[in-house]
C-alpha cells in the first residue's frame, strides 16, 4: 500500500518522539512492502515564530493532500506563562481540527499488566480495563462565542443537532464492534446543551437495539472511570467534558506517555499521542515515544493494515515487559533508556519478527 503522510512534529518533545514514530513506520513499510511518503509541516509555537500563524495555510494544504496526518504536540512555556498573548500554539491545534473537520477524537484506554503498579489505583480495579472514549472535537465552549474584559468573561457552549447526531451514530457503531455497551456522558440536569445531547441520544438509541445504552452525568462518570473502569466499553461525550475525562484516564494506564489517539471526520484523519509538548524536557532524550508509536499503529489499522498494527503493538508490549522503558515508567533499579533507545528497540523488534 502507498500512503502519503503529513508529518507535524510541533513543539517541545514533538520532534524527538516523531522521529521514533516515523522510524517505526519505515520499519513496517520495509517488512511488509508498503510505501510511505512523508511531507513535514509546521504547527504550533514553531509556526508562530516562523510566520505568525500557529496553523499556516501551507500546513493545511499539506494535510489536505495527505492520506493521513501523524502529529506530535504543540505548546511552549513562553505562551503558557503569558495569558494575554493573542496568538497561542494551541490555537493552531483547534484550527487544524476545525479546518480538517475532525469532529471525533478516539482515545483507547487499556491497561498493561506489567505497569499496573504505576497507577495510583488498586490492581483489582484496573486489571482487564479496556474501553474507548469518543470525544466531540469541533463544537462546544472551545469554539463558541467568547468575551473577556477586566470584569467579565464568558464562553458559550453551542451544539447543533447535526453535530451531535454524527458523533452519537459513530459511537453506537463503535459499540457494535466492541462489547455493545455505550455510555453517554453529559450534564443534562444543569446544561441546556447537555439536554439536547441526551434527547438526541434517546432518539437514536432504538435504532441500535443490540447496544446496551446508559446515561451518566459527567461528575459521576469522572468518579466511576477511576473506581469502576471495567464497567465501561464506549464512552461518548462533548468537547470540554471529553478533554477532562480523557486526561483523567492516564491514571488507569499509569502514564500519559502510553496513550495514543485518532481524530476522525470530514477530511484527512489525524493520529497523535495525547500528552503535551513537555518543553522542559525538549532535547534531553527523556520523553516516552510509545504513545507516538501506538498512534502510528492506529494509523496503520485505520487503513486496514491490521497485521502491521498488531506487530507494532506486540513490539510495544514486548519492550515494556523487557523493562526497556523511559524513566517515568521504569521499574525500580531498571536500566536507563531514553527516547531514542526505546524507539530503536521497537524498530529492531519489528525487523526481527
Amino acid at each position: 500500500m502507498k500512503l502519503r503522510i503529513a508529518v507535524l512534529p510541533g513543539d517541545g518533545i514533538g520532534p524527538e518522539i516523531m522521529k521514533q514514530g516515523v522510524a517505526v513506520m519505515d520499519a513496517i513499510a520495509a517488512k511488509f512492502g508498503h510505501e510511505f511518503e512523508y511531507k513535514e509541516a509546521m504547527v504550533g509555537a514553531c509556526a508562530i515564530e516562523a510566520c505568525g500563524d500557529p496553523y499556516p495555510a501551507s500546513t493545511h494544504e499539506v494535510c489536505m493532500k495527505a492520506d493521513a496526518v501523524l502529529f506530535a504536540a504543540v505548546g511552549d512555556l513562553k505562551y503558557d506563562n503569558n495569558p494575554t498573548l493573542p496568538v497561542r500554539p494551541e490555537t493552531g491545534l483547534l484550527a487544524m481540527r476545525k479546518q480538517l473537520g475532525l469532529f471525533a477524537n478516539v482515545r483507547p484506554v487499556v491497561t498493561f499488566d506489567c505497569l499496573l503498579h504505576k497507577s495510583p489505583l488498586k490492581d483489582e480495579l484496573l486489571r482487564g480495563a479496556d474501553f474507548v472514549v469518543l470525544r466531540e472535537l469541533t463544537g462546544g465552549m472551545y469554539f463558541g462565542e467568547k468575551y473577556q474584559d477586566n470584569d467579565k468573561a464568558y464562553d458559550t457552549d453551542v451544539y447543533t443537532r447535526p453535530e451531535i447526531e454524527r458523533i452519537l451514530k459513530l459511537a453506537f457503531e463503535m459499540a457494535l464492534q466492541r462489547k455493545r455497551h455505550l455510555t453517554v456522558v453529559d450534564k443534562a440536569n444543569v446544561l441546556a446543551s447537555s439536554r439536547l445531547w441526551r434527547q438526541i441520544a434517546q432518539e437514536i438509541e432504538p435504532q441500535y437495539p443490540d447496544v446496551k445504552t446508559d446515561y451518566m452525568f459527567i461528575d459521576n462518570a469522572s468518579m466511576r472511570v477511576l473506581t469502576e473502569p471495567r464497567f465501561f466499553d464506549v464512552i461518548v461525550t462533548e468537547n470540554t467534558f471529553g478533554d477532562i475525562l480523557t486526561d483523567e484516564t492516564s491514571c488507569i494506564t499509569g502514564s500519559m506517555g502510553l496513550q495514543p489517539s485518532a481524530s476522525l471526520g470530514e477530511h484527512t484523519p489525524l493520529f497523535e499521542p495525547v500528552h503535551g509538548s513537555w518543553p522542559q524536557a525538549a532535547g534531553q532524550n527523556l520523553a516516552n515515544p510509545l504513545a507516538q508509536i501506538l498512534s502510528a499503529a492506529m494509523l496503520l489499522e485505520h487503513f486496514g493494515l491490521n497485521k502491521e498494527g498488531a506487530l507494532v503493538r506486540d513490539a510495544v508490549n514486548a519492550s515494556l515487559y523487557a523493562n526497556v522503558r523511559t524513566p517515568e515508567i521504569q521499574a525500580e533499579g531498571g536500566e536507563k533508556y531514553g527516547t531514542k533507545e526505546v524507539g530503536q528497540w521497537v524498530v529492531d523488534y519489528i525487523k526481527k519478527a
